[in-house]
């Protein structure tokens, strides 16, 4: 509808009535963030041996059934083999001593037909003890993390249309009812396929639930709530349910009672129906001016104003018919995105950014358990750190360079990330702050590339190139979980392979176009042509308006 901030003017912007719906919203964003990452815990690995059986076996003997293999360049006992057991127990019987009389690397091994024995130090039992999620089944424990952003992935393609169709509030509530359902049922899972397909389902409730409550979070606010909102709240909220995490597992040692408590936390927000309104706006759209009309009515009676006799007059967009009689409509589709040789290239450097930012970001946040050091502190502190980089790169947008930020953000990611491998075995400290120096780049850059991208296209295709660098770059965080299983290969490849990747990736954003204090283009004509990096200059400070248009 034409001027409906200037019609919903008489609420003013912070009232009890957008203070109530900015909160809600907001703790709708920190469930999703213990959502997000209580599979850290969950599915964790503790240290583990072959189980071994009651054997009249020497004490010595008993000692030395585990062989010893070297990781890393480290002695440690075998996690999926033993030696020969029916051989062991001749060797005993004939009271030979390993080492002495017999030399061990010269013994035959055979894998953990009894099953595993599990440290209990940490935790009391985890996905991975539950279903033996170890040695040939390794894989299906960073799967798990995988399916459910694969359902992420899958729910971001029609949890917007849902939206549009049905109304911001239903689908809200509904995908946090799906999502609680699904969790709950987790706790009863029989099979790891059970938990994994349960887990799907959630990632699908969970990308929903946000992006709804996003929307109406931008359509009920307004003016500077509304950009602070959508800029920074929704971020920082999503951090301190992601800071919860490590503290609800402390003290719930035992996988069922963690998830059974996070999908009691989810159940909480359900009765929340009652005091979240629908968006006007969306009503408004779909023709239903008397409901949009009662919900205004009821905000104005919260924030103690009065609102007018008739609030809408005129119920009918502003559209000129002759004027679109003389320039019919041209639709726009994803090949546009590669339909010249400049939006070409501008949407593969865009998309190479987008996918390493993603990656990087969900492969160093499912990799905390495994810092050094405690790992419910090595959490907490990747959570943390995510809450400085967004007011961080919040102030960024208003005042400095797009292209400039987005290349000194990738390098010092990709550097800290490839300085890792440098740092002495007793210096682990110093490896943690690289690595949380590495997190703070990846999230600052996953808020930047949201306004750098919709900056850089055309107003014909900005939704689209972001629905098109989103999905793609799902698709490198569903590749995320498997990527710290390689430092089976080498201990710090999972680094390497993202640190080069980040600085290969601020090399092609030197290509980019410049877009701070620039107008934003309509058309495929008016985007700027690439061009080589400049000295950067500071321009006029005439960008928060923008700014806010575009969050």
């Amino acid at each position: 509808m034409r001027d409906y901030e200037e019609t919903t003017a008489f609420l003013a912007e912070w009232g009890r009535f957008q203070q109530v719906v900015f909160f809600l919203l907001c703790a709708n964003s920190v469930v999703n963030g213990i959502n997000t990452f209580y599979i850290v815990f969950v599915a964790d690995t503790p240290s583990h041996q072959c189980l071994m059986p009651s054997l009249n076996l020497s004490q010595a003997w008993a000692n030395a059934t585990i062989p010893v293999e070297v990781v890393n360049g480290k002695e440690v006992l075998s996690s999926c083999s033993r030696y020969q057991l029916d051989l062991v127990r001749n060797l005993s019987a004939q009271g030979l001593a390993p080492s002495r009389d017999v030399n061990l690397t010269e013994l035959q091994q055979e894998s953990c037909l009894d099953g595993w024995s599990y440290s209990r130090d940490v935790y009391q039992s985890t996905l991975v003890t539950q279903f033996d999620l170890v040695c040939s089944e390794r894989w299906k424990q960073p799967f798990t993390s995988t399916a459910f952003l694969l359902g992420v992935l899958c729910g971001s393609f029609f949890s917007g249309q849902l939206s549009d169709r049905f109304g911001r509030k239903p689908v809200l509530f509904g995908s946090m009812a799906l999502m609680s359902t699904a969790i709950l049922l987790q706790v009863f899972s029989t099979s790891w396929t059970m938990f994994s397909i349960l887990f799907f389902i959630s990632g699908v409730g969970r990308v929903s639930s946000y992006i709804s409550a996003f929307v109406l979070g931008t359509e009920v606010l307004t003016g500077r709530v509304r950009v602070l909102f959508s800029a920074l709240a929704v971020c920082v909220s999503f951090s301190l349910g992601y800071m919860l995490v490590p503290l609800l597992a402390f003290f719930l040692r035992d996988w069922k009672s963690l998830v059974l408590a996070v999908s009691l936390l989810n159940l909480l927000y359900l009765p929340l129906w009652w005091l979240t309104p629908e968006s006007p706006r969306w009503l408004l759209s779909q023709g239903r001016a008397a409901e949009a009309e009662a919900v205004l009515r009821k905000a104005a009676r919260m924030n103690q104003v009065e609102a007018p006799e008739i609030i809408f007059r005129d119920l009918s967009p502003a559209v000129d018919e002759q004027q679109q009689k003389k320039e019919p409509t041209k639709h726009h589709n994803v090949f546009h995105l590669v339909k010249t040789s400049n939006i070409r290239r501008v949407t593969l450097i865009v998309c190479l950014v987008w996918f390493t930012i993603r990656t990087g970001y969900y492969s160093l946040s499912f990799n905390t358990s495994q810092l050094h050091g405690n790992r419910y502190i090595s959490c907490f502190m990747s959570a943390a750190v995510e809450i400085p980089a967004y007011v961080f790169i919040w102030l960024t947008l208003w005042f400095l360079h797009r292209r400039l930020s987005v290349i000194c953000i990738l390098v010092m990611g990709g550097v800290s990330l490839l300085l890792v491998q440098l740092v002495p075995e007793g210096l682990p400290s110093l490896a943690v702050a690289l690595e949380m120096l590495g997190k703070f780049a990846m999230t600052a850059g996953s808020s930047l590339m949201y306004v750098y991208t919709s900056e850089l296209f055309p107003t014909v295709l900005r939704n689209t190139a972001t629905a098109v660098c989103s999905i793609l770059s799902r698709v490198g965080s569903s590749l995320a979980p498997f990527l710290f299983q390689l430092s089976s290969v080498f201990h710090s490849l999972p680094y390497v392979i993202l640190g080069f990747l980040s600085v290969a990736s601020a090399l092609t954003a030197f290509f980019l176009t410049e877009t701070f204090g620039k107008p934003l283009p309509q058309t495929i004509d008016q985007m700027p042509k690439m061009e080589r990096l400049k000295c950067p200059a500071h321009t006029r400070r005439s960008t928060p308006g923008r700014v806010s248009e575009l969050l």
